[in-house]
């Protein structure tokens, strides 16, 4: 195995740190369990941990300026309710929970029944998903509110002073106690019959018992549904509910959502037209006078000036042209003349040179034959005798008195018959 496969520590915690830092549910983790190892509290933060009491578990914590966060004197042993995320601490190699919030076990059920119906809706997926858009020029927003409460005061005069022309439509609800939740969900099943471009859905602070309604399944997984861009304003800024995660913007205060409604005031509208009209009017000057200084440029060509300019170029172009053409096609022929010429005189050497042998051979083979022929015996004063049956005659024997023979002379035949014999 080679030595790139291995890590170093150091390396591996930077990893095990990059996973839990970009990790979405160790982000925010809501941990219940008993103080443990309480240790020196004379500093400005708290290191302690957090043991299950019921299992063998325990993780280190620490809450930086403490003293200034908590409401109540952290005790060994106490049972307590911590909010923070998870931190891998390289040096050591050990994880532990940074703490942002924590509260004593006062809260009871409702709290421990917060911390698992949260759970259980983010493991759902409920809590994940895309924003919607708030648009830039609401004409009409709601605000599921108490009728009696500061919210819907709040809101209107932030509208009215930011965007008079939207109109602000108030759907009254019992915020708190057991008509809470079916009065709210009740004016949720209105809300995009009705046309809205924002609904603002909330309530001042209180308890949790006093939220408690905003925390309902049902209610959140209603607002979840909504086609309508939603604000949530739920209590003070430190309060949390469920209705927040689900909504598309979350205000601290019923004038933060107005506003978050409300994107753009009237005079930063009026101001942007107002800028947006003297832009387009210089965009519109500067455009007719490149226009009009470039109509004159072509105006002032010579080429406008004097027309027949335009084709006397293209007509010299023409003539240019032809005559390179005439010339490159007579320096063609003429090279392919050339080539021509010395491919037949090549050819003819070629000819020549394969001939020659042969020639000389035919020569010697007819000066032999011409030594061995016939004609040449005839003509040093030979002759042929042929038989009536023109067969030639070797012999004396084969003739007899009375045959006809021919005789062939170089320079022709005769006929003659035989008339007697000789000896000797």
């Amino acid at each position: 195995m080679e030595q790139a496969q291995y890590l170093s520590v150091a390396a591996l915690t930077g990893y095990l740190k990059a996973k839990f830092d970009r990790d979405p549910y160790l982000g925010k983790v809501y941990l219940t369990g008993e103080i443990s190892n309480l240790g020196n509290r004379k500093g400005r933060h708290l290191y302690f941990s957090i043991k299950d009491p019921d299992q063998p578990a325990v993780i280190r914590a620490a809450f930086f300026s403490y003293q200034s966060r908590l409401s109540f004197e952290p005790k060994e042993g106490m049972k307590v309710f911590a909010v923070g995320h998870v931190q891998v601490y390289e040096p050591a190699g050990s994880y532990s929970i940074i703490i942002d919030e924590m509260k004593a076990d006062g809260v009871g059920d409702l709290y421990l029944a917060l911390t698992q119906l949260r759970a259980r809706l983010q493991r759902e997926g409920l809590f994940n998903f895309e924003k919607k858009t708030l648009p830039p020029f609401p004409k009409k927003i709601g605000v599921i509110t108490s009728p009696t409460g500061a919210v819907i005061e709040d809101v209107a005069q932030t509208v009215a002073r930011r965007f008079p022309t939207a109109q602000v439509l108030l759907l009254p609800a019992v915020v708190q106690g057991e008509q809470a939740v079916p009065s709210l969900l009740a004016q949720l099943d209105r809300v995009d019959e009705l046309g809205f471009d924002a609904l603002i859905i909330g309530r001042g602070g209180g308890s949790i018992e006093d939220l408690w309604a905003f925390n309902d399944e049902q209610l959140v997984r209603r607002v979840r549904q909504l086609a309508t861009p939603v604000i949530a304003s739920v209590g003070h800024e430190t309060d949390n509910t469920l209705v927040d995660l689900v909504a598309d913007r979350r205000a601290a205060t019923p004038t933060a959502a107005a506003e978050l409604a409300t994107p753009i005031t009237e005079a930063q509208l009026v101001d942007r037209l107002y800028e947006d009209r003297l832009r387009l009017v210089a965009a519109l000057k500067r455009l007719l006078t490149n226009r009009q200084e470039r109509l004159n440029q072509l105006l002032n060509r010579p080429i406008l000036q004097q027309p027949d300019r335009l084709y006397t170029a293209y007509q010299q172009r023409v003539d240019y042209l032809e005559e390179r053409l005439h010339k490159s096609f007579e320096q063609q022929v003429n090279r392919q003349q050339a080539r021509f010429d010395q491919a037949f005189w090549q050819l003819v050497q070629a000819r020549r040179t394969l001939l020659r042998p042969y020639q000389e051979q035919v020569s010697l083979l007819s000066t032999k034959l011409d030594l061995v022929s016939p004609l040449k015996i005839l003509s040093a004063g030979y002759t042929l005798v042929r038989n009536e049956q023109g067969k030639l005659v070797k012999r004396r024997q084969d003739l007899t008195v009375g045959d006809q023979v021919e005789l062939t002379f170089a320079d022709g035949a005769v006929s003659a018959a035989i008339t007697g014999e000789k000896n000797g």
